[in-house]
């Protein structure tokens, strides 16, 4: 009979798959939603991360208030964090990963592809994510972290309304239909985005995905003698632990956020390899090089500091109705814009965008 630990880890390489072909057939990326709206006055995209945003929030709750996960054993409802190292986390993340052309899990999908550049990027992410978790720059996020924490009993919305005096599933499920209710609004109010049946099924399924890491680790990997850390989809820290898995794996052990890696390319390079879309890319330039190698420094560092990246927190963290999690993406939201559109901003390449469906 097979441990939790083992079912967990084989329902995150099925959760991996399926996002790697999603994530590869529909260009599936924030920077590249953000890109489109605010650069390109194209909305498509960015409706699709709305709509699996509000799925995630509706979804994960629903799990929740039915006693399918306890949320608060997850990293984005502890009782102690820093808002200014999550914020500025996210800035760095936001920025970087302008810098780099797109996120992490994009990153992961696009090396599936057979783009080399990714595999830079996937590389200096997972080396920066290590160094600030566990290496040279850790004392230093430690100590940061220790003068800024802040210390609070009510670390989401749910929690707020329980002070409030609503309690159980109402409290869960009131903030998640609104929010939820307003983000699925915003998606399916774009007229060209409901002519796109296939962005409208993307931010459907990433959505549920969502909620099924959860379900996969709350639930499958509920045992009282072993418990498995509760989570869904990120990637900053799981590419760090992919990298260091697979240098020293000796003693150690696959778990959900390594098996997510690996899930996500193989199912990038299967569906590439299937749809002929597979061909090796390479950098332009030492130049192009370099920028993206700093973005994914920057994506590394910030996406630990933030505790999440454009899906650990724009899309994980934000459906646990988690209060920190809100600061950590309006780090991102910042960082971006200020790459895009800001003062410091640079011109992303548009050679790995896919078009909308």
């Amino acid at each position: 009979m097979l441990e939790a630990a083992d079912v967990v880890a084989m329902s995150g390489l099925g959760i991996g798959l399926v996002y790697g072909v999603v994530g590869l057939l529909s260009g599936f990326c924030m920077m590249s939603s953000l890109r489109g709206w605010w650069a390109d006055g194209d909305g498509r995209l960015v409706r699709t991360y709305a709509l699996a945003m509000g799925i995630a929030v509706i979804a994960t709750q629903l799990l929740a208030s039915n006693g399918g996960v306890d949320l608060g054993k997850s990293i984005y409802l502890q009782p102690t964090f820093s808002v200014p190292l999550m914020f500025a986390g996210g800035v760095l993340f936001g920025y970087g990963m302008v810098l780099a052309n797109g996120c992490g899990s994009r990153a992961l999908v696009l090396l599936g592809r057979g783009n080399l550049r990714s595999f830079v990027v996937v590389i200096v992410l997972a080396v920066a994510a290590e160094m600030t978790l566990k290496g040279l720059i850790a004392p230093l996020r430690i100590a940061l972290m220790q003068t800024s924490q802040t210390t609070s009993t009510a670390t989401s919305l749910p929690a707020l309304l329980s002070v409030a005096g609503l309690h159980g599933a109402p409290a869960r499920l009131l903030p998640a239909l609104a929010l939820g209710g307003v983000l699925i609004a915003f998606a399916l109010a774009h007229a060209p985005f409901r002519r796109a049946p296939g962005q409208m099924l993307t931010g459907l399924i990433v959505g549920l995905l969502i909620a099924a890491g959860w379900f996969a680790t709350g639930t499958l990997g509920a045992d009282d003698f072993n418990p498995v850390p509760v989570a869904s989809l990120t990637f900053v820290a799981p590419i760090a632990d992919a990298l260091q898995y697979v240098m020293l794996s000796t003693g150690s052990t696959v778990n959900f956020g390594i098996a997510t890696v690996a899930g996500v390319l193989a199912g990038s390079l299967l569906t590439a390899v299937a749809t002929r879309r597979f061909k090796l890319e390479g950098f332009h330039s030492p130049q192009h090089m370099l920028r993206s190698a700093g973005g994914a420094a920057l994506m590394g560092v910030g996406g630990v500091m933030a505790l999440g990246c454009s899906v650990g927190q724009g899309l994980t963290g934000l459906s646990t109705l988690a209060l920190p999690s809100f600061v950590a993406i309006g780090g991102i939201f910042i960082g971006t814009a200020v790459g895009l559109c800001g003062a410091l901003r640079v011109r992303p390449l548009k050679i790995e965008s896919q078009p909308a469906h």
